[in-house]
């Protein structure tokens, strides 16, 4: 079982190896979800998110937009697998993420990818997960 830490990491790269790692059929957690990094400005990134949200044809039948942190980090993930075919579905059964450090998870070795570093973004225009689920009235 791999165990990520998304402090200070950036959504996409992470994601992608995240996604990676349950295609090859890693078990695979992902803690500290509400620190997440998700460059941009801050504006843009949350009208944007805004904007997806208000997208919505018949109400009953339309997609749920979730208002959590460690759920919103979840779907991205799913966004890098091949959902529509079964090693999909079953890598993504695979994935799972949290809010903080889980108490199960403390004494272990916690993932951490140079390559997925807020330290490779070129500027200071970013936003957490956490900010941004607070911004749409969810829970960080």
């Amino acid at each position: 079982m791999k165990i990520y830490d998304g402090k200070e990491m950036l959504l996409g790269r992470l994601a992608t190896r995240v996604a990676k790692d349950a295609l090859l059929g890693e078990e695979v957690r992902v803690v500290n979800c509400e620190k997440i990094i998700i460059s941009g400005k801050k504006v843009k990134t949350l009208t944007d998110i805004k904007t997806r949200r208000a997208r919505k044809g018949y109400p009953l039948k339309s997609a749920k937009h979730i208002r959590l942190a460690d759920r919103h980090v979840r779907r991205a993930i799913r966004g890098m697998l091949p959902w529509k075919q079964t090693r999909g579905r079953e890598a993504f059964k695979r994935v799972m993420c949290y809010v903080g450090v889980p108490g199960e998870f403390e004494g272990k070795d916690l993932i951490t990818l140079k390559d997925a570093s807020v330290k490779k973004l070129p500027s200071l225009k970013y936003m957490t997960v956490g900010e941004v689920m607070s911004h749409l009235r969810g829970k960080s």
